[in-house]
């Protein structure tokens, strides 16, 4: 467990973020400033650039990429690259409340309405695939520019963005459960069934 003085650190990073991103959707990410976030958080502006040093970053920033690499090292050996991923997905939103999953889809769909934001978001996009094909790599002795992790990880990549950009259309989507179906897709080889109307369909 984190000390009295890290959980009080992640608190006050945590309420920044909430205030932030609850005044960009109601009054715009342009108009509003810093100032206002930090009031309504009770922290100086030097508090919130101590913790964001951008504004962009108070949208773009989270803390999930460790819990992720802590649980996709921790999976068991014998399984298969993309049963390892759903094992660490399934462990990383485990530990996300509903909470957190609504803060999440708020910073989502600032990111994809906001230019300023989704161009900052690309290094954090460029990032995450590198980790996961880090990640790959390591676990399977290869090298990150092998062409079987390169193609791994840009496959399930291409799933992980599918599944957020149809969580900013719907909220109701079950965003772990979207991501856990369309991984097993792609683990069973993408097999199209038949489609209604089709005469094998039924």
């Amino acid at each position: 467990m984190p000390g009295l003085r890290e959980r009080k650190k992640a608190k006050t990073k945590t309420a920044i973020q909430e205030h932030a991103v609850r005044l960009f959707r109601a009054q715009g990410y342009d108009a509003t400033p810093v100032e206002q976030i930090a009031e309504a958080a009770e922290v100086s502006p030097s508090t919130v650039f101590r913790y964001f040093p951008t504004k962009e970053d108070l949208v773009i920033t989270d803390d999930y990429d460790p819990v992720l690499i802590a649980a996709f090292e921790a999976q068991p050996p014998g399984l298969s690259p993309i049963q390892v991923l759903r094992n660490a997905l399934r462990a990383t939103f485990a530990g996300v409340s509903s909470g957190e999953l609504t803060l999440q889809r708020e910073r989502l769909m600032l990111v994809l309405s906001v230019p300023a934001l989704w161009g900052a978001n690309l290094n954090n996009l460029t990032g995450t695939l590198r980790m996961l094909t880090d990640l790959v790599a390591t676990r399977e002795g290869r090298t990150p520019d092998d062409a079987a992790v390169r193609t791994f990880s840009g496959a399930v990549f291409g799933v992980l963005l599918e599944v957020m950009f149809r969580w900013a259309q719907d909220p109701d989507l079950d965003v772990p459960a979207e991501l856990d179906g369309a991984l097993a897709h792609v683990d069973a080889g993408l097999p199209f069934p038949p489609a209604p109307g089709d005469p094998a369909f039924g």
